[in-house]
């Protein structure tokens, strides 16, 4: 008896498994309307954004969608902002990945945690990443996470995964982007840096939803 149902247990995921596949294939994967992320405002949290560009070699690699770079420039000094965002044919996510690119750059990472940073659609807080590096003298002080869905906010991998396979089964779609925002700093204004990115960062997930890309 419980061979003919650990069977027919096996046999209905299998169909279900089927059922699920051949549906997901009929619906076809939409594409990228409107990419509107490049639309962020310029002047943006008391700072002053310019747009810059990577060589084109490092495009190529990333294979994005899209990707918004600017340095934001203020009397706080400079908060370099990226985004690389990636629709579902494409399969919503970046292969980049800070803690493997830092050291293949030469960046040692002296510091890495998870903080809590509140939003207008999360005031309890977003989950980010939160990274120093150290180079020549000089530290790399950055925050980063995954968004997905306009108000997702994912700090790794793993759980964007998740969100993509829930967000493609039930809206057809699991576009996501990869943001960062980062500034150099050296000496002892680690700690100050770190709580200019936070405000930054703040003011750019608040906005992130009202720009997130359509597709259809």
């Amino acid at each position: 008896m419980i061979n003919n149902k650990a069977f027919f247990f096996a046999l209905f995921l299998l169909l279900l498994t089927l059922g699920l596949t051949i549906w997901q294939g009929q619906r076809g994967k939409p594409a990228v309307l409107q990419t509107r992320l490049e639309t962020l405002p310029k002047d943006l949290a008391g700072y002053l954004g310019r747009d810059n560009r990577f060589p084109d070699s490092v495009y190529r690699e990333l294979n994005a969608d899209l990707h918004v770079y600017r340095h934001y420039l203020g009397t706080n000094g400079q908060v370099d902002l990226y985004i690389g965002y990636y629709g579902t044919a494409k399969g919503g996510r970046t292969g980049h990945n800070p803690y493997a690119c830092l050291p293949g750059a030469g960046w040692a990472i002296v510091e890495s945690s998870a903080i809590q940073v509140p939003t207008s659609y999360r005031p309890e807080g977003v989950t980010l990443n939160y990274v120093v590096a150290h180079k020549d003298g000089v530290n790399n002080v950055l925050l980063h996470w995954y968004q997905s869905d306009g108000t997702k906010v994912l700090a790794n991998g793993f759980q964007q995964n998740i969100q993509r396979f829930v967000g493609r089964i039930l809206h057809n779609r699991n576009d996501g982007a990869y943001v960062q925002v980062s500034a150099f700093t050296t000496g002892d204004e680690v700690a100050s840096t770190r709580l200019k990115l936070e405000n930054f960062a703040r003011e750019v997930l608040n906005l992130l939803p009202e720009y997130w890309p359509v597709e259809g």
